[in-house]
């Protein structure tokens, strides 16, 4: 089972020893299309649909079972309308960051709503680290 992460579940960050370590059999450096915004008053990103190149980290699980606690971090009850989600878990395409095409993978979004609801500030790096905000 493989997640894009591009904040705090990146090997490196707050969420990763808690949530991912263990239970990860592979990391790659990737990429994806979105739009990524810092959340300065929660301490952490979320992401967009776009068509700006987001960095982070595709993470291969073990088993399926880690989308439960993911769920869980995320905010995330597929039973709930979307709106009422912090985040929403969808199928995207990810690259290498060669460009390669790895395929489509799990990944957590926000809705532009939520974004500007939460005083979201664009990064146009496309690159989010706790240490740089």
């Amino acid at each position: 089972m493989k997640v894009f992460v591009y904040g705090t579940l990146k090997p490196g960050e707050c969420n990763y020893p808690f949530y991912c370590a263990g239970k990860v059999n592979e990391t790659i450096e990737a990429y994806t299309y979105g739009k990524l915004f810092h959340l300065p008053s929660y301490g952490y990103p979320g992401m967009t649909i776009g068509n700006d190149k987001v960095r982070g980290v595709l993470l291969t699980f073990k088993d399926n079972s880690a989308l439960i606690e993911l769920d869980q971090l995320e905010d995330y009850d597929p039973g709930r309308p979307m709106i009422k989600n912090e985040y929403y878990r969808e199928e995207i395409l990810v690259y290498t960051l060669a460009g390669e095409l790895i395929g489509k993978v799990w990944s957590y979004l926000m809705m532009p709503e939520k974004i500007e609801q939460l005083a979201g500030v664009f990064i146009a790096s496309g690159w989010w680290t706790q240490q740089d905000y």
